[in-house]
């Protein structure tokens, strides 16, 4: 689910909806049963994903084969933007989308 969050998000970015694809990004999604559980930092966050959920069902549902999936907002204005600004935040975070980068690092003896 998570993967297609991510890519939903990057095929908002490519479109130029960058506010919407950074609304998507600022943290996880949780998935408890078929429902989605995603934290905004603000009602005004909140107002414009909900421009954007009916498409963004549309493409879950979709692409995970399931059409009982429905996602829930949770206003939390505590939220920080998780953003990565060294090298090695950066490379964290990418490992934490795909754990196989790590593989790819060792089987290459690549450095950060």
């Amino acid at each position: 689910m998570q993967e297609q969050w991510v890519k939903y998000a990057q095929k908002l970015g490519n479109k130029g909806y960058k506010i919407l694809e950074s609304l998507l990004l600022i943290n996880d999604p949780k998935l408890e049963g078929t429902t989605i559980y995603h934290e905004l930092p603000n009602e005004s966050s909140k107002i414009d994903f909900d421009g954007e959920r009916h498409d963004l069902l549309g493409y879950l549902r979709g692409k995970l084969h399931n059409h009982n999936i429905t996602i829930e907002i949770v206003i939390n204005e505590t939220i920080e933007s998780k953003k990565a600004f060294t090298v090695e935040e950066k490379y964290n975070r990418l490992k934490e989308l795909n754990p196989a980068l790590e593989l790819l690092k060792k089987m290459f003896d690549l450095d950060l």
